[in-house]
């Protein structure tokens, strides 16, 4: 099998694809209020989505995760799962992932199950009802546990991302951590990143470095490192008290770049090769352009050699550098 291998030779073998920029939350470091979504014409059909994802695994990805906006809002999208779901079955493809805020998982919970799909990454930044519809600007605590007990339920790992905010979340991090090692779920806490056009005084405002996260978890649970993965950015450590896996993301204390295997493919086609970095090459040509993948394959290989050693992503005294202008929602999360 052909292996796709970046210019600092780094094998990449997993991918995000976003199927939808549209989110029915707001989260306030990760969308502003007045975000205008594309028209559905513009985005990639589940078809041409499930081309994509086939090329791809096709030149050596072996992890796909499915992402927004809110994945779950694109109308039937199960049927590009059940149509993923073969490369499961031939063994091409380890793992069919997902990344969710939860707001509509408990109906679908049952069918990604049995699509294949093993484990969710569902976001969660507070166990506070009115903190969580603050930080969100939308959403319903209460139903975003019940998609991940309805996750549990079908036999689905669920993995809780938190992104630490100070001032913000940052007094009940100790609880969330607890509360999920008690559910039976792994938890990743992650830095704010300085991406989308919102005012980066305020996301420097709420920046907390996750070593401090960890000195402050340390006061109450026994922390040990672990040499394991998941193929993502996140380092782990085992909590003795409650075996969960604790994961810290930190693209900005502690870049991961040197490891980095992953691409992300936005809902239009565009294939980044860096979260932090502007730099995109369209998919969306070759792909309608041919019946056949020959010019498809050549396209990706081509972005792939483009792939940069790593972002610019720092906080200083003065704000946010190597700022990103285009949402998490439009690079898929």
């Amino acid at each position: 099998m052909e292996r796709l291998i970046d210019p600092f030779a780094r094998r990449i073998t997993y991918l995000r694809v976003s199927v939808t920029d549209r989110c029915d939350f707001r989260c306030s470091y990760c969308m502003d209020e007045g975000t205008q979504f594309l028209p559905r014409a513009d985005l990639l059909s589940l078809e041409e989505l499930d081309r994509l994802c086939t090329a791809f695994i096709g030149l050596g990805v072996q992890k796909l995760r499915i992402t927004g906006g809110e994945p779950l809002l694109r109308r039937n999208v199960m049927s590009l799962f059940r149509a993923l779901s073969r490369h499961l079955e031939t063994g091409a493809l380890r793992e069919l992932t997902l990344t969710t805020n939860g707001s509509t998982l408990a109906p679908h919970a049952a069918d990604l199950a049995a699509c294949g799909v093993k484990r969710v990454n569902v976001s969660l930044d507070s166990l506070r009802p009115a903190r969580f519809t603050a930080i969100t600007r939308r959403g319903d605590l209460a139903t975003v546990l019940a998609g991940i007990a309805a996750a549990k339920a079908a036999g689905l790992r669920v993995k809780i991302n938190t992104v630490a905010l100070r001032g913000v979340n940052e007094d009940e991090l100790i609880d969330l951590a607890t509360w999920a090692g008690a559910e039976g779920h792994d938890l990743s806490f992650i830095e704010v990143m300085p991406v989308g056009e919102m005012p980066m005084t305020d996301r420097a405002a709420t920046f907390l470095s996750l070593a401090e996260v960890r000195a402050r978890l340390s006061e109450h649970l026994t922390l040990s490192d672990l040499p394991e993965t998941t193929g993502g950015p996140a380092r782990y450590v085992r909590a003795a008290e409650t075996g969960q896996r604790i994961g810290f993301i930190t693209p900005l204390s502690h870049g991961f770049c040197d490891s980095c295997n992953r691409v992300r493919i936005s809902a239009t086609g565009t294939l980044y090769p860096c979260l932090g970095q502007e730099g995109g090459t369209d998919l969306r040509g070759p792909l309608r352009g041919s019946e056949g993948d020959a010019a498809l394959l050549d396209a990706i290989r081509t972005a792939i050699g483009r792939k940069p050693r790593g972002h610019d992503f720092a906080y200083g005294l003065s704000g946010a550098s190597g700022q990103v202008g285009r949402g998490m929602n439009h690079t898929g999360g």
